[in-house]
């Protein structure tokens, strides 16, 4: 999810752009008014999902958000937004795939949960006549920049969820995201139960870990552009907070609206905690675990680290979702534990 400033401004410029053209799409689909394929899709699309009270009403940054009736055509963009509807028990009829998975856009948390395979969306920069295109009745984008001419040329083609007050640049926890889509879905209870099921998950696991309490973790990543620090508020800090650990304090000390801090070769030793985990983004795992530089960190000299080499579990500690935090605590906490104990 690392993104330039430039690469910010295109996709600002793009949704102005496009506005126009939805609006216009939106004119002829209005005029032409469903087939009886598409009437076929939607009916698919809503079953699982129960009928739920309407309007249902969730409270943004842009405002609350009402639903009239019960979604039949989804269309998810955020990250993990199309997850959390499959958790949900609806089928999206779009959905961006953000990290990206390829297929159906998802994880092997979830695979086989489509009955049919979505429409892939852009990601930061979305295709709006696409989305137009698909005639949804809701537009998902909980985990997302938080961008306001993003929203505005959304909410032009469906009622549309975008990020809670305080959730711009992705930051949004699984807990949030799936309260927020099960009341646009009209499941609420059914988003209650999914996330007690999930957090008593995590109970067991910082249970049956007392080691990891009080310890110090860095969260860290590297593209093609450098090194990097998650910082709280985020899906992976989160996740680690939840077990007992707590973030790097010199990472926190930086922090500022975005969900990480870069980290320049020449202070590398701010990774140094009790651990430290990596994770490659468009780059070889070796690129990181080979570095000198990187070596010579204290914690990584001691044997202290984890370099995500198993792109399933690097993506899944990624995504948090409601499904993948439960696969990344399977996987992951075994591996925290055996460095920890160290």
């Amino acid at each position: 999810m690392n993104a330039s400033a430039s690469r910010a401004r295109r996709s600002r410029r793009a949704s102005v752009l496009a506005a126009g053209a939805v609006a216009a799409l939106l004119v002829g689909l209005s005029a032409c008014g469903s087939s009886d394929d598409s009437d076929s899709s939607a009916s698919a699309a809503s079953e699982g999902a129960s009928a739920g009270a309407f309007p249902a009403k969730v409270a943004t940054k842009f405002g609350e958000v009402t639903v009239d009736k019960q979604p039949r055509r989804i269309v998810a963009l955020g990250w993990g937004d199309a997850e959390t509807v499959l958790a949900l028990g609806g089928q999206p009829v779009g959905a961006s795939d953000w990290l990206p998975f390829g297929g159906e856009g998802v994880g092997p948390w979830a695979k086989g949960m489509y009955d049919k395979k979505p429409e892939l969306i852009g990601t930061m920069e979305p295709e709006f006549e696409k989305i137009a295109s698909l005639q949804p009745d809701l537009i998902l984008d909980t985990k997302s920049s938080g961008d306001q001419t993003r929203y505005d040329t959304l909410k032009k083609i469906a009622p549309t969820v975008g990020v809670p007050k305080g959730g711009d640049q992705y930051k949004l926890s699984w807990e949030q995201q799936t309260t927020m889509i099960a009341a646009a879905m009209g499941v609420p209870e059914k988003g209650e139960k999914l996330i007690a099921e999930t957090e008593k998950k995590f109970e067991a696991a910082a249970k049956a870990h007392p080691e990891f309490k009080g310890r110090t973790i860095t969260l860290g990543s590297r593209t093609s552009e450098g090194f990097g620090v998650y910082v709280g508020g985020t899906g992976r800090v989160d996740f680690v907070e939840r077990l007992g650990f707590e973030n790097n304090p010199k990472a926190e000390a930086r922090a500022g609206e975005g969900f990480s801090v870069p980290v320049s070769k020449e202070n590398l030793d701010m990774l140094d905690a009790d651990l430290t985990v990596m994770a490659p983004i468009g780059i070889p795992a070796t690129d990181i675990s080979g570095d000198p530089l990187y070596k010579a960190v204290p914690s990584v000299k001691a044997g202290n680290d984890i370099v995500f080499d198993d792109k399933d579990i690097s993506q899944a500690f990624a995504t948090d979702s409601v499904l993948s935090v439960s696969y990344a605590l399977e996987k992951v906490v075994p591996l925290f534990a055996e460095k920890v104990a160290k």
